[in-house]
């Protein structure tokens, strides 16, 4: 980094370290103007400027938050005592920085600093949260038990342990959550024996971990299902692969003479010499195509309705190229010498092309699935 990129980076920092505060007091940016003076004192504990600022816009920042505080109090608003507790830690915050400095210190010898009275702010606001969490989680329904879920959340921040907070925010929870069983995915062949557990378990940690289970989408496999009792799921995802199929292994050759030539380095400088190099190259193409289609719906457990239904193809090519050849090496291409490396290999196991062709509907599938449930996350 250069320096004129350095000094733009620190010129904004600069420019608040050096300033008074003076302009912030004159635009009644009371909290900024008392902040920057301060930070002026500690590198020039005798600014006059700086020291103006503070001896006259403290009481002035005192006096607004504390028409701040009863406009707050006195309104209906709600969740009146958050704003309150806001306004208290600017107060004390300014206290910690006048303290922090010695030549801040001697302005303003006993700064103003809630201790008691930001404890009830505390238990106002919890109790706030926590009445506004019954009141919702009573309406009985997913999107109030949600709001509820939210409101108790909050007031186990503010006071953790408040009350029975934590165990109405599980209850809320559980109202609001869906419940989702993944089906495993079946595969119907009769000419190939085929195990698509690989491909279900990819599936079923790809929804867990975009769903963790602090989320309102919970999902199950049928035997955790059964294990916690779920009888009433919200939805079902069932999964079918069919129409699978491996093509025969079509086999290509390609023969062709090759000719290179190469200037050769002599002692004699003034004539060029060359050698021409010959080969014959024969180069061999296994591929074997193999593909499918799932079939995936959604239902709803309690209608029955089919929410979604899509079939996804997917296809894999499996392909090895190798070559021969005889006469001279250095007719050959790096690329072509490299295929000569290469031999002929046994077709790869079913099961693996099988993988390989659900690779793609993987992808396919699972973004259609987070596009449907993300709605109710």
């Amino acid at each position: 980094m250069n320096n004129r990129n350095l000094l733009l980076l620190l010129l904004p920092l600069l420019l608040f370290s050096c300033s008074s505060g003076k302009k912030a007091l004159q635009k009644g940016n009371y909290y900024q103007a008392i902040t920057q003076a301060v930070e002026r004192l500690k590198s020039d504990p005798d600014n006059s400027k700086a020291t103006t600022v503070v001896k006259e816009g403290y009481p002035i920042a005192l006096e607004w938050s504390q028409e701040e505080l009863d406009m707050a109090l006195s309104s209906n608003q709600a969740f009146k005592w958050e704003r309150a507790i806001n306004i208290m830690h600017q107060v004390n915050r300014l206290s910690e920085q006048i303290r922090s400095t010695p030549a801040a210190r001697k302005i303003i010898t006993d700064p103003k600093t809630y201790t008691s009275e930001l404890n009830m702010a505390y238990e106002k606001a919890a109790e706030e949260r926590y009445q506004a969490g019954i009141h919702f989680l009573e309406q009985n329904t997913r999107e109030a038990a949600r709001t509820a879920f939210n409101h108790f959340q909050k007031a186990e921040q503010l006071i953790p342990g408040y009350k029975n907070a934590m165990q109405e925010m599980e209850a809320a929870k559980d109202m609001a959550t869906y419940i989702v069983v993944v089906e495993a995915a079946t595969v119907q062949t009769r000419t190939y024996q085929l195990s698509s557990e690989f491909f279900y378990k990819q599936v079923f940690e790809f929804l867990n971990n975009k769903y963790p289970e602090r989320s309102f989408v919970n999902f199950y496999s049928p035997q955790q299902a059964e294990k916690f009792n779920i009888e009433h799921p919200d939805f079902i995802v069932q999964m079918e692969f069919y129409d699978f199929s491996i093509g025969n292994l079509v086999r290509n050759e390609k023969e062709e003479e090759l000719n290179k030539r190469v200037k050769i380095e002599t002692a004699d400088t003034t004539r060029a010499t060359y050698k021409t190099y010959k080969a014959k190259l024969k180069t061999f193409s296994d591929k074997v195509i193999s593909g499918g289609r799932l079939n995936y719906r959604i239902v709803d457990f309690n209608t029955n309705g089919l929410l979604r239904e899509k079939l996804i193809p997917g296809s894999f090519t499996w392909e090895n190229r190798y070559a021969i050849y005889i006469g001279d090496k250095q007719a050959l291409t790096e690329e072509q010498f490299a295929l000569t490396k290469n031999k002929a290999l046994p077709l790869p196991p079913q099961q693996d092309l099988f993988v390989e062709f659900t690779r793609p509907i993987y992808e396919k599938l699972t973004d259609d699935l987070n596009q449907f449930f993300r709605r109710y996350r």
